[in-house]
Order: structure tokens, then sequence, then C-alpha cells
């Protein structure tokens, strides 16, 4: 993708992590929409030093306000995340509070890395925020995935990896019928 074109598929790795699972997500889905001939681009939040959402001045930060452009360019958005304490990471419910009305309409799916088995259902309280407060339509094929979902943490198993290309695969098809 060149610099001057707007992707219509955005990936965001939420996790501020250096060895991220969720990121390692990201990187996969990214590969699956370059094979499927997608415009696409990964947005990795530690790149950006984003301010706590105060309601007030951190719109305007130098930070968010490409992120703003990026969101509200986009069609689809994945958003790639780690499960702290059974709710998405903090860094990804900040982005949306700091965006808001960016994400209008979009379609949105979830990757979602996590300790253990029992966090599934993690992102329904993002996921439900979304739909209401910005009439997002949320894919309904989440990708969760555990330590043991991972090749030596850098690679998804194979399992995973279908997964992963199948989330891919539906965003398009419900980009491409809307």
């Amino acid at each position: 993708m060149s610099k001057t074109e707007t992707p219509e598929y955005l990936v965001i790795s939420a996790s501020l992590r250096s060895a991220s699972l969720s990121r390692v997500m990201a990187q996969t889905v990214c590969e699956a929409y370059a094979k499927l001939g997608v415009s696409h681009q990964l947005v990795d939040l530690r790149e950006y030093v984003l301010p706590l959402c105060d309601g007030e001045t951190a719109y305007g930060h130098p930070h968010v306000v490409p992120l703003t452009g990026l969101i509200k360019a986009a069609r689809v958005i994945i958003i790639a995340t780690p499960i702290y304490n059974y709710d998405a990471n903090a860094a990804v419910k900040n982005l949306v509070e700091l965006t808001g009305k960016a994400w209008e309409n979009k379609t949105v799916g979830f990757l979602c890395a996590a300790g253990g088995a029992s966090s599934y259902m993690s992102v329904m309280g993002l996921a439900n925020s979304l739909m209401l407060d910005f009439r997002c339509l949320i894919i309904p094929r989440f990708v969760y995935a555990k330590g043991d979902d991972f090749i030596e943490k850098k690679h998804p198993a194979p399992g995973l990896a279908e997964r992963l290309t199948a989330l891919a695969e539906a965003s398009v098809k419900i980009r491409n019928a809307a």
C-alpha cells in the first residue's frame, strides 16, 4: 500500500507488550489480507503515545488525530487485543474513547489473546459498546487464542492460523456484501 492510499481494512494491535501474542495474530491477519489482495494497514499502538481520554483536550493530541483519520477512513477494523483481568486491555478502550465517532458504521472483528480458556467472552462489553454507540457491525467470528495455540510464542499453530484466515475472509465477504 502506498503512503497516499487509504486502507479499507485496518488491523489495530492494541498490546503494549513487546512479546505480544495478539500482535502475532494481527500480523497473520495482515498476511491473509495481502493474499486476498485487499488494501490494509497494521496500526501498532506501541508507536503512538496516547493520552488518557479526558473528555476535553485529549482529542486534539498529535497522536490521536492521525489515528482518528485512519479509523474514519477504514471500512473494516480488526482489533487485536490481549485479555487482561477478563476484559480487553485498557489501551484499546482508551483508543475507542479518544476516536469516538470515527468508529461509526464500521465492520469490526476481534482477535483476542489470553492466558486461559475462561475469558472467551471478554470483548462482549466492548463489542456491545461499538454496536450501540457507533452502530458498528460486529463480525460474528471472534478469534480467541491461548498460549498453547502458538508455536514457540512466535507463530500461530496451524489450527489458529486457519481461524485467523477465516476471520479475514469473513471480513472481506461482509465488506463486499455491504
